[in-house]
């Protein structure tokens, strides 16, 4: 899958089941402090990655990932 297929459905599930404004959407948005992700909010990440992309996510795999542009870069490598 293309990377900006990739970055187009996040984006529009964030908007959608997050109510993340647009304007707050850029590859440096802070997941928890700019687009105000909490932890039942990467629960429901979770679950709107499997259905969209069909990969499964753990614990783990947020560890280093802080920033959208790191949200990004982690499904594309799921994926890949």
């Amino acid at each position: 899958m293309d990377k900006e297929v990739i970055i187009e459905k996040i984006n529009d599930f964030l908007i959608d089941e997050f109510e993340v404004e647009q304007d707050d959407i850029h590859p440096e948005a802070n997941l928890k402090d700019t687009l105000e992700l909490d932890s039942l909010d990467f629960v429901d990440l979770v679950v709107a990655v499997e259905s969209n992309f069909g990969v499964k996510l753990v614990g783990e795999d947020f560890i280093n990932v802080t920033t959208l542009q790191h949200f990004y870069d982690l499904i594309e490598k799921k994926l890949g």
